[in-house]
């Protein structure tokens, strides 16, 4: 992996690590890849990585089905959950993938040098 993919998937890897939004499995995941970074284990812990965050990113329209259910409404309050599906609608319409929390956006950045790092 090149130095410059290197360094951007650690930074954002930290990103995603320090996320409240991001799960345990992600958060292990993560730090099981940064340990294996120069070592043999390297390529399994990537593929392992990748696995995880393409299991745990949220798709756009699973966030906005979940703002706009009871579920959402109990989780964000019944405003919070309509601006979050307004939001997220618009961000669709703009070519959005997936939910803009903190540990998506880390794990869509990072899938997104996917390539780069296998």
């Amino acid at each position: 992996m090149k130095k410059e993919t290197l360094d951007f998937v650690t930074e954002k890897t930290h990103d995603l690590m320090n996320a409240s939004s991001c799960c345990r499995e992600a958060k292990a995941a993560a730090q099981a890849w940064l340990d294996a970074v120069g070592t043999e284990n390297e390529q399994t812990e990537t593929a392992k990585y990748i696995k995880e965050l393409e299991e745990d990113i949220l798709p756009i329209d699973e966030l906005i089905a979940f703002a706009r259910s009871e579920r959402g409404a109990g989780f964000f309050g019944a405003d919070g959950a309509a601006k979050l599906a307004a939001r997220s609608e618009a961000r669709r319409a703009a070519g959005e993938k997936y939910c803009d929390c903190p540990a998506c956006a880390a794990a869509a950045a990072i899938l997104g040098k996917k390539d780069e790092m296998v």
